[in-house]
């Protein structure tokens, strides 16, 4: 739907005299009893051929417009709701992670980055700090049962029993070694670049981590036997490069390239979508540190 501001053209029978008249314009797909809604809400409306839209006169109709669109808004957004709620009436979902509220359902599990992005692709739905839960109303419940499978396999990988377990079992074994050895190298905040294509210092770049900003490069050689299980496809020519993680504003000023990166580079400028989860990442760290220093 779209309205717009309009005076009458000379050549539409829109008036009785030559004078344009004030009024404003507005389209809709045709829908019998939406039309039947609108002509008895704007009786003085009449059809235009030209514009190929309804014509209301009068200096006030762009704000009575805007009302009455904003209610078939509010009123289609409540039947999506109820047939939502309907649709989980007939077929529900049986979670200790959700429950149903006034407006919709209310989502808490433990931290998962899977449970995070499943539920950022639902739509209308929103975080609440506050309650620490998820909110989604109950139009987008046929999205919210589509995720739920990987959202519930997510949560209840995180739970903390299960997170116990699992590092039991993988005590005294070679994969914690391994995953104990990778955690000491990436503390050390260093990273192997190609001699011949070295990054901008001070200016968030995307690398295996993530995105970084790299602060000195020392001209110190990597050594691949030592360092290949961390980082595969490292040669005697790429060098130590030193990082840190960037500020939001620093994410937020980052001008999103337009292309991907090629295959197997070290580096690169990131894209929209590696710039969006690490903003949101940077406003959590400095919202914790704000939270620290009260």
């Amino acid at each position: 739907m779209s309205e717009t501001k309009s005076p009458t053209d000379r050549d539409e029978v829109l008036s009785g005299d030559d004078d344009p008249k004030p009024g404003a314009d507005v389209s809709f797909p045709y829908d019998r009893m939406t039309v039947e809604q609108f002509r008895k809400r704007f009786p003085r409306a009449r059809w235009s051929d030209v514009r190929k839209a309804w014509f209301v006169p009068g200096r006030t109709a762009p704000r009575r417009i805007g009302r009455w669109l904003a209610e078939l808004e509010a009123e289609a957004d409540a039947h999506a709701d109820a047939k939502g709620r309907d649709a989980f009436v007939f077929e529900p979902i049986d979670s200790p992670y959700l429950q149903l509220g006034k407006a919709g359902f209310r989502i808490r599990t433990p931290y998962s980055k899977t449970v995070i992005d499943e539920l950022r692709e639902v739509p209308f739905s929103r975080w609440d700090g506050d309650l620490r839960l998820w909110h989604v109303p109950f139009r987008s419940y046929e999205d919210l049962r589509h995720r739920w499978p990987a959202i519930e396999a997510a949560a209840r990988r995180n739970e903390p029993e299960e997170r116990r377990r699992r590092a039991e079992e993988r005590k005294g074994t070679e994969q914690e070694m391994r995953s104990r050895l990778r955690s000491a190298e990436r503390k050390r905040h260093r990273y192997p670049l190609p001699g011949d294509d070295l990054p901008p210092i001070g200016r968030p770049v995307a690398v295996s981590y993530g995105i970084v900003v790299f602060t000195e490069i020392t001209g110190e050689l990597a050594e691949p036997d030592i360092v290949a299980d961390f980082y595969p496809g490292v040669t005697e020519d790429h060098v130590w490069g030193y990082w840190r993680a960037p500020t939001l504003e620093e994410l937020v000023r980052t001008w999103p390239a337009k292309t991907p990166s090629v295959e197997n580079a070290r580096w690169w400028l990131p894209t929209i979508e590696e710039l969006r989860p690490a903003r949101r990442a940077a406003r959590s760290r400095e919202a914790r540190r704000r939270a620290k220093a009260l």
